[in-house]
C-alpha cells in the first residue's frame, strides 16, 4: 500500500469538479466522488480497449460490408479464458492501418479521462503485429504516438507504453519483440517497459529470465502477467525473473509464504476483478482476494484490463470494490495513491499527482 505521501502543494490545481467534503459533511455520492478521484490505470491493453462502437467505426473505414453495432457486439462473446483470447484476436484483426491505431489510442485516452484517470500505462501488442505481419511496426508506433499526443493536449492525461509479447508464441518471437522495444525506447521516451501476456500454461515465466535481464539492461521496466490462470508458482517465477509489477496475481492467495514476500517487498499488484470473474479465472465475487490482499498489506492497485470485453471500466472497478468488498472512499483514495506510486512515472510527476489525490475532496 501507499508508503509516503507528500505534503499538499498549494500551487497544484485541484482536480476539476472535485466534490468538496470535510469532516462532518454529508457523505458524497460514491459515483460522483470516485469519478473525480485522480487515479492511474496500470493494466490496460490498447487493443482490448476497443469498444463495439469503435469497432463499427473501424469497419466502416476498412470493410466492404461494414459491421452493424449488433454484429460488432456479438464479436465480444466468449465463455472461458481460451475463448476470450480468440475473441481478443478477432477484434485485433479489424485493425487494418496505422491510422486505425491512432484512433483507438485517442479513444482509449478520452474514455479514461472521463473516469478521472490522470495517467495510464497501456500494453501495446507488438507480438500480435509481428504475428499478423500486415502492418509496419514503426508506422504503427508513429500512429499511436500521434493519438497519445493529441489526447494529452485535449484531456491532460499522460500515457506510457508497455510493449507486450505473447508468451505462447515462443521465446524467439518474444525476443524479437523485446529487442524492438529496446530500439523504440531510444526514440520514444513513452516506450517505458515490456511484459508478457497470453496463456501462462504455454509460456512459463521462468523461461524468460535471460530476456528480462536483457530488457532491464536496455533500460526497460519489467512487468509480467502471472497467477491469472495458473498457480502461485507462476508468480514466484515472475518475481525471480525481476518483474517490478505483477498483473493479476490471483493465485497468490493460495500460498501464505508468497503473500508474506509480496507484503514485505511491496511489489505492486495490478488487480483486475471483473476480468478475473468474466474469464472464469475466479469462480465468484466473494472468492476474489482483493480485500484480503489489502488487509494483509500488499500493494494493491485496481485496473480494468480489457474493459469492453468485460463490461467494466476503471470507474466500475472502484465502484465494485466499494459496493462488493466494503472499501471505504478513504481506502479507495489509498488505492488511487498506490496506482500513482506503482507507476513508472518520474518522481516529480508522481509527487504532483499524489498531491492531487491527497487534496481531492477537501
Amino acid at each position: 500500500m501507499a508508503q509516503a505521501r507528500p505534503s499538499p502543494n498549494p500551487h497544484q490545481p485541484t482536480p476539476p469538479n472535485a466534490p468538496q467534503a470535510g469532516p462532518g459533511d454529508a457523505k458524497p455520492d460514491p459515483i460522483t466522488w470516485l469519478r473525480g478521484l485522480p487515479k492511474a490505470e496500470l493494466h490496460l491493453h490498447l487493443e482490448g480497449s476497443i469498444t463495439p462502437e469503435t469497432l463499427v467505426e473501424l469497419s466502416a473505414r476498412n470493410d466492404p460490408s461494414p459491421l452493424s453495432l449488433d454484429a460488432a457486439r456479438a464479436i465480444y462473446s466468449y465463455h472461458d479464458f481460451p475463448s476470450f483470447l480468440l475473441c481478443f484476436k478477432a477484434v485485433t484483426e479489424r485493425l487494418h492501418t496505422p491510422v486505425d491505431y491512432e484512433l483507438i489510442t485517442y479513444n482509449m485516452l478520452r474514455e479514461l479521462a472521463r473516469q478521472g484517470v490522470r495517467h495510464a500505462e497501456a500494453y501495446i501488442s507488438i507480438g500480435i503485429l509481428y504475428w499478423q505481419a500486415r502492418l509496419d511496426v514503426d508506422q504503427v508506433i508513429d500512429a499511436v504516438e500521434r493519438g497519445r499526443t493529441r489526447a494529452k493536449a485535449e484531456f491532460g492525461i499522460s500515457l506510457l507504453w508497455i510493449v507486450d509479447a505473447v508468451r505462447h508464441f515462443g521465446l524467439e518471437a518474444c525476443a524479437r519483440v523485446f529487442r524492438k522495444a529496446a530500439e523504440l525506447r531510444r526514440s520514444y521516451p513513452s516506450m517505458i517497459g515490456i511484459g508478457i501476456g497470453g496463456n501462462e500454461l504455454l509460456g512459463p515465466a521462468h523461461e524468460f529470465r535471460d530476456l528480462y535481464a536483457e530488457a532491464r539492461a536496455a533500460g526497460l521496466r519489467l512487468t509480467c502477467h502471472a497467477g491469472e490462470n495458473t498457480g502461485p508458482q507462476s508468480i514466484w517465477a515472475a518475481i525471480n525473473i525481476g518483474a517490478e509489477r505483477i498483473g493479476h496475481a490471483l493465485s497468490a492467495q493460495d500460498d501464505p509464504d508468497l503473500i508474506d514476500v509480496l507484503a514485505q517487498r511491496q511489489i505492486p499488484l495490478e488487480l483486475n476483478i471483473t476480468s478475473n470473474l468474466r474469464t472464469g479465472c475466479c469462480p465468484a465475487l466473494d472468492a476474489h482476494p482483493v480485500r484480503r490482499y489489502f488487509e494483509e498489506g500488499l500493494m494493491v492497485t485496481l485496473n480494468s484490463d480489457d474493459p469492453p470485453f468485460f463490461g467494466a471500466n476503471l470507474l466500475d472497478e472502484y465502484l465494485l470494490a466499494h459496493r462488493g468488498f466494503g472499501f471505504s472512499l478513504e481506502q479507495l483514495r489509498e488505492l488511487a495513491a498506490n496506482s500513482i506510486e506503482a507507476s513508472f512515472l518520474p518522481p516529480e510527476r508522481k509527487l504532483a499527482l499524489l498531491g492531487e489525490v491527497e487534496r481531492y475532496g477537501w
